[in-house]
């Protein structure tokens, strides 16, 4: 038994399922879950002295790599002065600032703690400002452990084959509409039947929790006119794709504005942070000013804001995206080409650095063609790399990240390593 394995059967007696968050449990790719004792640049290192390239990067945030020195830096730094405070201090405001002078949606932004938090009170922000209760989300879109948002969800509920959770009321769920992603006649149709009680309708703009989805050219425009002419809130999950396919997110690439943005992930530098902001006149509705109340007792916590501070400027002075796009583009290029070679079905959807696998012959554009993947070759194909030192995410369902980190050797070991995984089935 090895170091990890140990570490794992320690796990399973004291957490629910030795893991922390499901998808780490290894349960759709099998195998043991290997534990990280570190992390520098593209690679972790295991317990067992494992070194692997990482295409996972804590799952988004990591896009200058990991432990980077400009971050570690900028935490010692607000360390000296404390760790939490309980009341405003000036790391917030520098916050805010810089996230409304990129997303071009927001005028006003309040830290959370979490992705999770941040969807949580987009949603209760826009129905205490429509006064209507209906929210229109779409199947196979994750937007946290969220009580109304948890139905047909992506990420780790559709890998564990569960996407609707035990312990949600009947209730709180008939109060969410879910509709295919991609299908105008649906969208169109669930309007014109719920005319002038859609409060919401929340999306991730590239849904990116049941692998990578691309929305077709208009869909993003035509929710944006929808929502405008029923009076709902169009509400854009970048909690994702927020800093990582551009400063501005989505939104800025496709000029589609939404009326409120959760953010989370790459503006915490690898702390726990979520943000959400918009519209002034909708933020206003927040408490102490209205009547929609929110609070968090570590909500802006320094260390957190210190290390997002320092990761959003980075990308503001390097502005990375090209280059990471065409890492990307290289690795996609070359799964394609083995798979070609093969004879075996994928597609590998990719928007920046950001990048999925499917096995099938079906065109992917919504979650019911996402499960036509066969998740027993991504398995093996998963194992394989994994047992060369390439790591990528441990679910067929979820999202490959690229960092400014993975340089030309480590592309290059990567393609070599997929490739032959590919070649060998």
């Amino acid at each position: 038994m090895n170091a990890s394995e140990a570490l794992f059967e320690r796990a399973r007696k004291r957490i629910p399922g030795g893991v922390n968050s499901p998808v780490r449990a290894f349960r759709s790719v099998g195998g043991v879950p290997f534990f990280t004792r570190s992390a520098h640049g593209c690679c972790l290192t295991t317990v067992d002295d494992v070194e692997l390239i990482d295409y996972v990067g804590t799952w988004g945030p990591a896009i200058h790599g990991h432990n980077c020195l400009f971050i570690r830096e900028a935490i010692e730094t607000a360390l000296k002065y404390g760790t939490s405070f309980g009341t405003p201090h000036p790391y917030e405001v520098t916050m805010a600032e810089m996230i409304v002078d990129c997303v071009p949606s927001i005028e006003k932004v309040r830290m959370v703690n979490s992705g999770t938090e941040a969807t949580m009170a987009c949603i209760r922000l826009a129905r205490g400002y429509t006064g209507r209760d209906l929210i229109i989300k779409f199947a196979g879109c994750y937007h946290g452990h969220v009580d109304p948002l948890l139905v047909k969800a992506g990420s780790g509920a559709l890998t564990f084959g569960c996407p609707d959770s035990a312990g949600i009321p009947a209730r709180t769920a008939e109060s969410t509409l879910v509709l295919p992603f991609n299908d105008f006649v649906q969208l169109e149709a669930t309007f014109d039947q719920h005319r002038d009680t859609v409060a919401a309708v929340i999306v991730e703009p590239y849904p990116a929790n049941c692998g990578l989805l691309l929305p077709k050219a208009g869909y993003l425009s035509r929710l944006r006119e929808l929502c405008t002419a029923h009076g709902a809130l169009l509400i854009f999950d970048e909690v994702m794709t927020g800093f990582r396919i551009g400063l501005g997110g989505v939104q800025a690439e496709t000029h589609v504005l939404p009326d409120l943005t959760a953010l989370g992930k790459i503006i915490g530098g690898g702390l726990p942070v979520g943000a959400f902001g918009g519209r002034a006149e909708v933020m206003d509705c927040l408490a102490p000013l209205g009547r929609v109340y929110q609070a968090g007792t570590l909500s802006g916590n320094p260390l957190a804001l210190a290390a997002g501070i320092a990761s959003v400027q980075r990308l503001k002075e390097t502005v990375p995206y090209t280059r990471l796009d065409t890492a990307a583009l290289t690795l996609r290029e070359a799964l394609l080409d083995a798979a070609t070679a093969k004879g075996l079905p994928l597609q590998v959807p990719q928007a920046g650095s950001m990048l999925s696998l499917f096995f099938t012959e079906t065109p992917v554009q919504d979650f019911d063609t996402a499960t036509t993947t066969d998740a027993v070759l991504f398995a093996k194909i998963f194992q394989y790399a994994l047992s060369q030192g390439v790591y990528l995410p441990p679910s067929p369902y979820e999202t490959c990240f690229l960092s400014t980190a993975h340089d030309a050797r480590a592309l290059e070991k990567t393609i070599q390593v997929v490739t032959e995984a590919v070649r060998r089935q």
